[in-house]
């Protein structure tokens, strides 16, 4: 069920959004959207909280979801209360069923016909596992079966969505769009800066935006936002993924 605001200000400025995270049009809902994950865990897969978010605000705007992750080893795997390497391996595919509560499948079965849009959350997995720029950055190479995808999604105009690191996957494959990593120079962003660089360097255009905010390239159909990107309150990290699902789904 969609519940509205009586009153709902949205400010859009130079295709930056910064809206209400609980407004959702009626024309959003129905919308077949996939999400790809990258495994489990911040630092070897999907960022945890970043896939929550995606899925509350999905579900909030009345979307019908499927997941689906790569069927491949992992990178590597993280002790995440040491931080450190283990020796063990483990698939990107079953450890993203942990997300998905099982319900998941392998990404060569992602169709672009039975989706609208396709949003993927960050997560050193985006860059460990859907790509190599964790190692390699600018010159990084991105999974065939990820890229396949995105040039499919993009070919049809059908619009991405992605967040944290999950946008140097556009830069990577589309020269030229337009992301976001957060704002560089600022102390909250401590990441930031590097990486958009880099991203510069790929011919793409960085834009700053606040955690709280989301930017849309039009011509692309990519809405990115900065989410862990920046060391903030993990509402605002919420609500910001908010505004990205709201971006994807109005384009959709």
């Amino acid at each position: 069920m969609l519940v509205f605001p009586r009153c709902c200000r949205t400010l859009l400025t130079l295709s930056t959004v910064r809206v209400s995270s609980r407004f959702y049009s009626p024309g959003m809902a129905n919308k077949r959207v996939a999400v790809v994950l990258a495994g489990c865990g911040v630092y070897d897969g999907t960022e945890i909280h970043e896939a929550s978010a995606v899925l509350v605000h999905l579900s909030r705007g009345g979307a019908t979801v499927k997941m689906f992750a790569p069927s491949a080893d992992q990178m590597h795997v993280v002790n995440h209360l040491k931080g450190e390497p283990s020796e063990e391996k483990r698939n990107v595919l079953v450890e993203s069923a942990r997300l998905a509560r099982g319900d998941i499948q392998d990404l060569t079965k992602l169709s672009v016909s039975n989706h609208d849009a396709v949003i993927i959350p960050g997560g050193f997995g985006a860059a460990k596992n859907l790509c190599t720029w964790a190692v390699q950055g600018k010159d990084c190479s991105v999974d065939e079966g990820v890229k396949a995808a995105l040039q499919a999604f993009h070919s049809a105009g059908k619009p991405i969505g992605l967040c944290c690191i999950s946008p140097v996957l556009a830069a990577k494959v589309f020269p030229g769009c337009e992301v976001t990593l957060g704002i560089e120079k600022d102390d909250k962003y401590p990441n930031t800066a590097d990486t958009a660089a880099a991203v510069t360097q790929l011919g793409c255009k960085h834009v700053n935006t606040s955690v709280s905010e989301s930017h849309v390239d039009q011509k692309n159909k990519l809405v990115t936002t900065a989410a862990f990107m920046c060391d903030a309150p993990i509402h605002q990290i919420y609500d910001g993924i908010g505004t990205m699902v709201q971006g994807v789904l109005k384009l959709a």
